[in-house]
């Protein structure tokens, strides 16, 4: 294994001090329970937003904290839930006059901690109340969820209910508007390679160089089979017709499209894949309204991507529109 690593127990809370010390104005660190949150933030004015879960997924879910998006997050280790005191104590440090507002991916270890830690806050008097994230259509249960597993699909919440969140959109309003994004989302992906955790020391799973992992989880869960491997647009062609006929997607529809690279995938080959994806959608009377390409949702080094699908209305277009800054600014 070949990582920039120190002591590997110490890789994500030295990830998360680099983190903040690479946007000093923006960002504040708090090591004990590895919550990255805005320096401005909580406000009396406006609901918190919040997520956490395993690292390992970056740019998910401590680069997407900014105006406009999170207002915190507290990672676990990778591919780990965050402990229970982080969640809490991360909801106690949010904590506004006009609630917060905790969006969970739909994995075993996050709902069970959060739910925990929103139940202790909630006896303690604080407005708080979660959503869980739920688009990807490969499986649905896996060995981290009941139901479907939540994936790059969690940013259009994250962007929605972040933009919604700074014009000042209550608590109970921002739940239904996670709620409508959730339900018009939808998301598949497939796996080149395995990755490698830095305290594991060796890949999480054995795949042969003539295979993929279709509708691979993102911490390496099965998919719907393993498969030989085939030309880009025949991968991109079964994935899109997965997810496009699940909600299902009409002609007429605006949507989102996000080509999402898993961390080991080259930028070109994610345009090369969104090129057929664009395709597909100009074929079935999709219009694209806006288009994302690049790294959201990760698995560390694994070479592969995802595709979601985003049906879009006015009121979610002009929050996608928003202005946002995040650490990665990539939205």
């Amino acid at each position: 294994m070949k990582k920039f690593v120190n002591d590997p127990a110490n890789f994500v809370p030295e990830m998360l001090e680099g983190v903040a010390l690479a946007n000093p104005e923006m960002l504040r660190y708090v090591p004990e329970y590895n919550i990255i949150h805005r320096a401005d933030r909580p406000h009396n004015d406006k609901v918190s937003v919040i997520q956490g879960s395993g690292s390992g997924h970056e740019p998910a879910h401590i680069m997407a904290v900014g105006p406009g998006m999170l207002d915190a997050a507290s990672p676990g280790g990778v591919f780990s839930a965050p402990p229970m005191e982080f969640c809490y104590e991360c909801i106690k440090l949010m904590n506004s006059p006009k609630g917060v507002l905790v969006l969970i991916n739909n994995y075993q270890g996050d709902r069970m901690n959060w739910d925990m830690a929103v139940e202790m806050a909630q006896a303690e008097g604080i407005n708080v109340k979660s959503f869980v994230i739920d688009d990807d259509v490969a499986v649905q249960d896996s060995t981290h969820t009941v139901g479907r597993r939540g994936v790059a699909g969690n940013f259009f919440v994250i962007k929605a209910c972040g933009a919604a969140a700074e014009r000042g959109a209550s608590l109970d309003d921002l739940l239904k508007l996670a709620e409508k994004v959730n339900s018009q989302v939808r998301s598949m992906g497939v796996a080149l390679t395995s990755c490698t955790p830095p305290a594991k020391g060796k890949p999480i799973f054995e795949i042969g160089d003539d295979e993929m992992e279709v509708g691979v989880g993102i911490h390496g869960e099965p998919g719907r089979r393993r498969d030989k491997m085939k030309p880009a647009d025949a991968i991109v062609d079964e994935i899109f017709d997965a997810v496009s006929s699940d909600l299902p997607f009409k002609s007429g529809d605006r949507v989102a499209l996000m080509i999402n690279g898993l961390g080991g995938t080259p930028i070109s080959e994610l345009y090369v894949l969104y090129r057929r994806a664009a395709q597909r959608c100009s074929d079935a009377g999709l219009t694209i309204a806006r288009n994302y390409v690049g790294n959201y949702c990760t698995s560390l080094e694994m070479a592969g991507a995802s595709l979601t699908l985003l049906r879009l209305d006015s009121e979610l277009e002009d929050l996608l529109a928003a202005p946002a800054e995040i650490a990665t600014r990539i939205f």
